[in-house]
């Protein structure tokens, strides 16, 4: 990766965090992370109401982070999941982000310290 540059796909990873933002989303990704749930697991897990837990089940989903699946006998019931995939990707993406390695030094091109012994001007601030 070169200075300056992004990890792959900076507008998923935008929207991944704001998801995440939430501390009720991440209680439910955390929760997720144990194994597949239901709405009414989630619930009583975290003492939420289900409309609560829908919304932002949706939220998460719309980010690609959960996964949803309707039961085969009765699709009444849905089931939750962490995209696992997801997460890998989400994981290298902060790997690559948050790498050290990437940090340089730099020294402005600007100031008075780059103006070539010329004095700074001075800024003469008159009252109103």
């Amino acid at each position: 990766m070169t200075e300056n540059e992004l990890p792959p796909a900076p507008e998923t990873l935008a929207k991944q965090l704001k998801a995440l933002a939430d501390p009720k989303r991440l209680r439910i990704l955390n929760l997720l992370m144990s194994g597949v749930q239901c709405n009414c697991e989630i619930g009583d897990a975290l003492n939420m109401p289900a409309n609560l837990i829908s919304h932002h089940l949706r939220v998460l989903r719309k980010a690609g982070l959960v996964q949803v699946e309707r039961d085969a006998l009765d699709a009444r019931w849905v089931y939750y999941s962490v995209n696992e995939e997801a997460i890998r990707a989400l994981v290298a993406a902060f790997d690559a982000f948050f790498d050290l390695g990437r940090i340089q030094p730099r020294h402005p091109t600007c100031g008075p310290k780059r103006m070539k012994g010329k004095p700074p001007k001075k800024l003469i601030v008159k009252p109103l």
